[in-house]
Parts: structure tokens; sequence; C-alpha cells
């Protein structure tokens, strides 16, 4: 590992002056109210001049056109009103916001009562520290498959996992974050992912071309390939310019209780007898998710699914398995150990949990209405159908326009987090216009999948971009919003050049994207007039 340098509140360049300019800001609280009180301001602008785009797949019943969405003042009587009856439901259907609270329910007990850092220290007390890196990148890119209980179990875990090999935390907290949200579509397996944005793929090239069925599995290959090639690079990465810029682990920095602890210590007798019950506690839910998977009736499977897509119940059912998993694990530690007395002390590490979680809801209560109310203005609708209309009227060979649409989307990510709803916005347009220069659905998605994942990284209005921070903040409490940005900037970069060179070879070479699916296609007979693009 590289020597240290100076603390990263020192470093120069570019990833100093971002990171001292981001830590400039304001708390990220306030952060996300001045960004809505800007939002009003440019929506009044917006409905004012009249901006506006056709609805790619909406009809207009009364003149039987595309229905044109136009740019909504957030001041309108319509949004002021939803603005503030629908205050508590913006909160709490707020997309990750049930999913943390369940799982830290859970996950509080295993720490609290040391499963956690003893399990870590006893499984990388031997093993190379070197090797670290590209272990908890590749579980984090597999870890998609569990969607968003990968970003609430596997990201704080890779920072305790460093903590316990003497790295530093944060830097396994920032490998783990590449792997998972910037390898957001990377796999080995189709999964959950692959049905959905699938099924809107499906149904995009249905409102241009009638009836169509999509092959779940059309990007096996490509993620399979990213999986092998964003690796690297995620290593490269975290051992050669994070680590090193974020300098040696510096526990009094850290606000933790238990941040002087002894990695190296061995374990006690107790702590090995909790190992062994927490062991046997993980198999019991492994084997009952396995029963509710394959036993009778099973209820984790949806038998009337394609292949692909049967096991998404199983997936979406990941985070109260995790939940069942580290409080039974933790519980099972905790008597054995004798760091959990009775079921009181039980609920008081499930309480502690919860209070550590304060300022994450805070954060979360301004976040929410901040993505609301984005979604009420019409604006990021607009943004999407006019960048794919002027990318349909570029002239770009085929290789050019899926790397200018990679770009497209990256920069769209910034500003419309959910990968389905992106998708669901620019699909309509992009898919159905790509088929009639001879470009496949599957290399649509594709291109998308490349551009969505490489931004997730950089942007605040990521929905766990936030806890990403809070997970930071209790390994170093200085660790601000700028000091995110500015770590996980070479990240995204990195990411968005690889992909892009991927794709660009995919195309040249004209590989299968799957089983069944390649680069192009015949142009629909009723485009037959269109030029179809080169490679």
């Amino acid at each position: 590992m590289s020597e240290a340098v100076a603390p990263s509140s020192e470093q120069k360049g570019i990833l100093g002056w971002i990171e001292r300019s981001g830590n400039k800001l304001p708390d990220p609280v306030f952060l996300f109210f001045w960004l809505i009180a800007g939002l009003i301001v440019i929506s009044i602008l917006a409905s004012v001049m009249g901006w506006s785009a056709a609805h790619p797949t909406e009809i207009d019943e009364a003149t039987g056109q595309a229905r044109v969405i136009t740019a909504t003042s957030l001041i309108s009587a319509e949004n002021i009103q939803r603005l503030w009856v629908e205050m508590p439901k913006t909160f709490t259907h707020f997309h990750p916001l049930g999913y943390v609270l369940v799982v830290m329910l859970g996950a509080g007990v295993a720490e609290r009562a040391g499963l956690f850092g003893t399990a870590m220290r006893a499984g990388v007390r031997n093993a190379p520290v070197f090797l670290l890196t590209p272990i908890v990148t590749l579980v984090g890119m597999l870890g998609n498959l569990a969607a968003d209980a990968a970003y609430v179990v596997l990201i704080p875990l890779a920072g305790i996992i460093f903590h316990a090999a003497g790295r530093h935390p944060i830097a396994g907290i920032a490998a783990a974050f590449a792997g998972v949200s910037g390898g957001f579509s990377a796999n080995l397996f189709p999964g959950q992912l692959d049905a959905l944005l699938f099924g809107i793929t499906e149904a995009a090239v249905e409102t241009v071309f009638g009836d169509f069925t999509a092959n779940i599995a059309g990007n096996w290959y490509f993620i399979a390939a990213m999986t092998f090639i964003f690796l690297p690079v995620i290593w490269y990465v975290t051992d050669k310019i994070i680590e090193p810029r974020l300098g040696k682990w510096d526990p009094a920095r850290a606000g933790r209780a238990d941040a002087e602890e002894q990695t190296d210590r061995d374990l006690t007798d107790g702590e090995r007898k909790g190992l062994r019950w927490a062991g046997l506690a993980v198999l019991g839910v492994v084997a009952l998710w396995l029963a509710f998977t394959f036993g009778p009736g099973t209820p984790l499977i949806d038998e009337s699914a394609s292949a692909e897509a049967r096991l998404t119940p199983f997936y979406q059912s990941l985070v109260g398995g995790f939940f069942l998993l580290f409080l039974l694990a933790g519980w099972a530690y905790g008597k054995a150990a004798g760091t959990i007395d009775d079921h009181r002390g039980l609920v008081k590490m499930m309480s502690g949990a919860m209070e550590d979680l304060a300022y994450y809801l805070v954060l979360a209560f301004a976040a929410a209405h901040f993505v609301a109310m984005f979604a009420w203005s019409n604006l990021g609708l607009i943004l999407a159908v006019e960048g794919a209309d002027f990318l349909g009227n570029s002239g770009l060979p085929a290789w050019a326009l899926l790397a200018a649409i990679i770009l497209v989307s990256a920069l769209l990510n910034i500003f419309v987090g959910s990968a389905s709803a992106k998708w669901a916005l620019l699909s309509p347009v992009l898919v159905p216009m790509l088929m009639l220069l001879g470009i496949s659905p599957e290399m649509a998605t594709a291109a998308y999948r490349v551009g969505d994942g490489a931004t997730n990284i950089i942007t605040p209005l990521m929905v766990y971009f936030p806890l990403i921070l809070i997970f930071c903040q209790r390994w170093q409490k200085d660790f601000g919003l700028g000091s995110l940005a500015a770590t996980m900037l070479p990240y995204s970069i990195g990411l968005l050049v690889a992909g892009i060179a991927m794709a660009i070879g995919w195309v040249v070479l004209d590989l299968p994207l799957g089983p069944g699916a390649g680069v192009f296609i015949d142009i629909p007979t009723a485009a037959s007039t269109a030029p179809a693009v080169t490679s």
C-alpha cells in the first residue's frame, strides 16, 4: 500500500479544489432547501416562457396528436396544494427510506453486539490486504441482484472490513459505493434490473411497431463483460488514487467509541463462541429463505413470469431477509459473547440504531421534497425528450451515436436519479429512433445502462448519496459533501471512459449482447426508407 500523504483537506489540484469548494457549501439539508428555492424560480421562468415537449407515447384525445408536456410553475395552485396536503406522503414514500430503516434495525444490533467487528477481524487477519479492494468491488457489483439492499448492507460493511484490515475505512466505502452504484448494471447474471428495464424497452417498441417481446437476457454477455472491465478500474482508482489521497487512517477524527479498537488482537473464547452461534443463526435464516423460495407454494418465486424474472420476489425480499439475518445473528452472538443480557438490551440496541439515523431522516425529508417537486415541474421530462430529439437529428454513425447516448444518459442521471424512471422517459424516443436506424433495442438499452451507472456516484440527487455521506461521517466527522464528491469523481470518470470504450468496441466488432440479441437489426418495414447507420 502506498505511503500516506497529507490529509485530504490539504490536497492540491482539481480534486482538492472540488473538496474545498464542496465543503464550503451549506449543510446538505439546507443545500436541498436552497436547491428547492432555485427550482421554484426556474419552474416559474420555464412556465412563463412556455417550455414544452411532445410526450413520446401519450395521445391527446381531443386533437389526436401527441400530448404536449409543458413546464409547470411550482407556485401554481395545484402544486402548492400538493406540497402541503401530500407532505407526509412525499416523505414517507421516499424510495430508500423504508429499506434503510428496516435493514438498519437488524444491522444496528449486529454492530452494537460486536458481531461485525469480530467477524471481520477474524476474516481478514490472515487475508492479503491488497485483495480486499477487488473482493469488495466484485461483491458490490454482484450485490446489484439484491438491488437497494446492497446500498444499506454492503457499503457500510466495506468500511468495517477495511478498518479491520488496518486500511482507511472510507476507501472501503468508496470502493463498495463504486461497485454497487457506479457498476449498477454490471453483473454475471441477469436480474430484476434487466426485467425492469427490458419491460420498459418492450413498451417503447410497441408504441411505434406494435407487438414485441423483449429478450430479458438480451444484455447478459454485455453486463458480464462490464463486470470484468469495471473491476480493475475501481481497483486501480481505489489503491492508487483514493487511498493515498485520503492519507493514513486517524481514529481521532472518527468520533466513534470503537474507533481505536485493536484489530490485531486474538479473539476471546466468548467471541469465538459468539461467532459459532451467529453462524448457526445465519444458516437458519438461509434455510428459511430457501424453503420460501423452493418449498411448497414457492412464495418467493413468480411462476407466471419469464425465466429471468421469476426470482424478482426473492430479490425484493432480501431487505427483510437481511433485517432478520442481522437481528438473529447479532442476538445469538451477543447472548453467547455476553454483550446482550436480555431482550431489553436487544431493544435498546435497535433503538440506538434508529438514533444514529436521526440526521438521515432530516436529510431524507429535504431530499424527498426536492425530488418530488422536480417531477411536479415536468422539467425532467422536457430535458429528457429534447435531449433524445437532438441525438436523433445528429446524423452520427452508430458507434458515435451510442457514445453520445451514453454521455446524455450520464448527464441526465445528475438530474433524474431513478434508473427506471429515466429510461421510461428516454426509451419511447430513443428505442424506436434507433430501430429506424437499424440499431437493436437491446443495444439501446445497453448504452443507456453504461451512462446511467457512471454518474450515480457523484450526484447528490441520487437517493442514497446522503446515506453514503452519513456512512463516511461515522468514520470521519469532518467528511463533507465536497469530500464525497471529490472522492468519487475519479471513479466516475474512469467508469465512464471504460464504458464508452467498451460500447464502441462492441458496436465496431458487432458482438452479440446476449442470447439471440445483436447490435444491429433489420430496419422495420414501416421505416424501409430510413437510412441505416454503420458501425
